[in-house]
């Protein structure tokens, strides 16, 4: 990032006429902070940033954008500090991006999917007939029930 400097003093050059008019130059700016949240209670709105230099970070929700959604442990962060009486908190945050999620790391393997999405189809195509007729499948709504449901949590992740 780079800002803006008016320097008040013109250079002389040989054989130039003075000038009266500001010279500018670029000055480098400080870096903006980035870190991880270590944690954070996405319910209470707080949690912890772990800088780049190890400093943990106080983070409240309302230094957060408001499309920021659910925070998770690993997510990186850009952020302003304020030193204040109860130690560094986290100014103006911006996500970078989300950390690593959970649910897609404990999803079974697409290959080991591949079946149970075969015998969904197969149950699902035998409830439209009774389906049909106004009636609920009786003898597999359990089994229905429960491969729909390990199918959406799979794709879902």
């Amino acid at each position: 990032m780079y800002a803006l400097h008016v320097s008040q003093w013109p250079v002389r050059r040989e054989n130039a006429q003075p000038s009266h008019a500001p010279r500018l130059k670029y000055v480098r700016k400080t870096e903006v902070p980035i870190g991880k949240v270590k944690w954070y209670d996405n319910e209470k709105g707080f949690g912890l940033i772990i800088d780049e230099d190890g400093r943990e970070v106080f983070l409240r929700s309302n230094q957060l954008p408001a499309a920021a959604g659910e925070i998770r442990p690993g997510t990186r962060m850009e952020f302003g500090i304020a030193e204040s009486r109860r130690g560094a908190q986290a100014m103006n945050a911006h996500l970078l991006d989300q950390g690593p999620s959970v649910a897609k790391a404990k999803r079974m393997p697409a290959r080991d999917l591949a079946p149970i999405v075969q015998d969904l189809v197969s149950l699902l195509e035998r409830s439209v007939g009774s389906l049909t007729n106004g009636k609920y499948p009786e003898g597999d709504a359990a089994r229905i029930a429960a491969a729909l449901r390990k199918v959406a949590d799979n794709f879902d992740a």
